[in-house]
């Protein structure tokens, strides 16, 4: 039976995050310590544990048929290759970044100044946008040192945080994209393949939407139900069962996790009592 090759980034966050969505949509992973290669146990999948920036090329070879990783790093480096799913964890920025003691008004500051980078091709295509020229030192690893020995005036490079610009004196001026994990995909997968992936992908938007909901479950007076369910966006109408207590109902339905405490304020004005929130593991649509 044919295994689906999927290619995740070998340590760090993304590692971390992207191991706990095939966990979350129950993809059991037999890996042991420092493997490069793991297959699951329940799934026709194999993981391959790579560096973030060689898995581009890996895809585009069909050395593996996809991929989870940093859009910024198909950006940089995989044009070409496909976005099969946009995942909403790992998210970061790519930015620019100067010495806290530089006075900083806007990019054209940084016209014939020297930056540090490992992403040249953003940086290159960013300045040419914005008709800066500035001379690139290409740097793979510890970037945001580059100023303080002398090497660069700025560097450009991903921020989370940004505890790591603080911790060197160096502080956020412009951002030239925003980031998320995304699931890729190889020019050269097989129909076979293709099938297999797209099961996962099923797997993947189930939890994902299921991360941005939560389900509600609240008691109303009838008289009050209506009010309440103009209230409640819910998937297409909320659940109303009767309760024992005669005139009261009790209400289900589900609201996004970012309206949440919006939604819950409006609820109780309504009239709505006993509400509970609980968290959503799956939701298919």
């Amino acid at each position: 039976m044919s295994k689906l090759k999927i290619a995740v980034q070998k340590s760090g966050r993304l590692h971390d995050d992207s191991m706990k969505i095939l966990k979350d949509v129950g993809i059991s992973i037999d890996n042991g310590r420092d493997q490069l290669k793991a297959s699951a146990k329940n799934f026709p999948l194999e993981v391959y544990y790579l560096r973030n920036g060689d898995i581009p090329q890996y895809l585009r070879d069909g050395v593996v048929d996809a991929a989870i990783l940093g859009e910024n790093i198909l950006i940089e480096k995989g044009t070409d290759i496909s976005i099969a799913e946009k995942l909403g964890f790992s998210t970061c920025k790519v930015s620019v970044a100067v010495p806290k003691s530089l006075k900083y008004n806007s990019i054209k500051d940084l016209e014939g100044k020297r930056i540090a980078t490992s992403y040249p091709n953003t940086v290159n295509q960013y300045l040419k946008e914005n008709n800066i020229s500035a001379n690139l030192h290409i740097i793979n690893g510890s970037v945001e040192i580059a100023p303080n020995i002398g090497l660069a005036d700025a560097i450009v490079d991903i921020v989370s945080s940004g505890s790591t610009l603080f911790k060197n004196n160096l502080k956020e001026v412009e951002v030239l994209l925003q980031s998320e994990a995304v699931l890729a995909v190889s020019p050269l997968i097989s129909t076979e393949n293709e099938n297999i992936l797209n099961q996962l992908k099923f797997r993947f938007q189930s939890v994902l939407k299921g991360r941005q909901s939560k389900y509600v479950l609240l008691n109303a007076p009838n008289d009050k139900i209506q009010d309440i369910i103009n209230v409640l966006p819910g998937m297409k109408s909320p659940t109303i069962l009767p309760l024992a207590e005669e005139g009261w109902s009790s209400l289900h339905s589900v609201i996004n996790k970012n309206d949440f405490w919006e939604i819950i304020d409006e609820l109780k004005a309504k009239g709505a009592q006993g509400i509970l929130v609980c968290p959503i593991e799956n939701m298919v649509l």
